[in-house]
């Protein structure tokens, strides 16, 4: 009977951090598994291949299948064109470059139609105007009016005298402008006359 007692108190004094039966812990060790801080610090990278001269849809199926998610594109020519069809247009250049990046970076790639020839270097960018009036011939009427603030006053006319409708804005580029490139901007209306890409203003 005092062996039996005796027996049962050595097994109910196990503590905590004594082994089981089975030869495990009571209790899991935190000690070796790493926290959501230290794997939050190492994004996964990937190769981002060489996208110029492939077609936009060809280069966005390579950058997803390369591990990359987060594309955009526009138009290089500078004319605020949207991609509507992807395989109707092709890249000409690409941000950030081919190599080795996190798969979580945007890349961007700079796009024409298939049948334009590609810039000699990206025209993509809408600068803000500011207080003085940029040089906006040869721009598109499009790339003018997002240039320009919202609240500004904008008339466009056909240079051609035809009277024509300007529907399409970024078919359509400036051939002269009033107030004059380095005028000062101060809310004063703007006007434009443009003619289709492609046409002698």
């Amino acid at each position: 009977m005092a062996l039996a007692a005796a027996a049962l108190l050595a097994l109910t004094s196990c503590g905590p951090n004594d082994k089981g039966a089975a030869g495990t812990d009571s209790k899991p060790s935190t000690g070796s598994k790493p926290s959501t801080a230290d794997t939050a610090d190492t994004a996964d990278t990937a190769t981002l291949p060489d996208m110029t001269g492939k077609g936009l849809q060809s280069a966005q199926d390579q950058a997803q299948a390369a591990g990359f998610f987060h594309l955009a594109s526009h138009d290089a020519l500078g004319r605020g064109r949207h991609q509507v069809l992807d395989r109707n247009w092709k890249v000409c250049s690409q941000t950030p470059k081919a190599g080795e990046h996190p798969t979580d970076t945007e890349v961007d790639f700079a796009t024409v139609k298939l049948e334009e020839d590609c810039p000699g270097s990206d025209q993509g960018d809408v600068q803000e105007a500011g207080t003085t009036m940029p040089d906006f011939k040869g721009k598109s009427v499009k790339v003018a009016r997002q240039a320009l603030d919202s609240s500004t006053s904008i008339t466009v006319t056909d240079a051609s005298g035809e009277d024509r409708m300007i529907l399409v804005q970024s078919n359509w580029q400036v051939c002269s402008q009033d107030p004059a490139p380095g005028a000062k901007l101060d809310g004063q209306p703007v006007a434009f006359t443009a003619v289709k890409f492609g046409e002698s203003c």
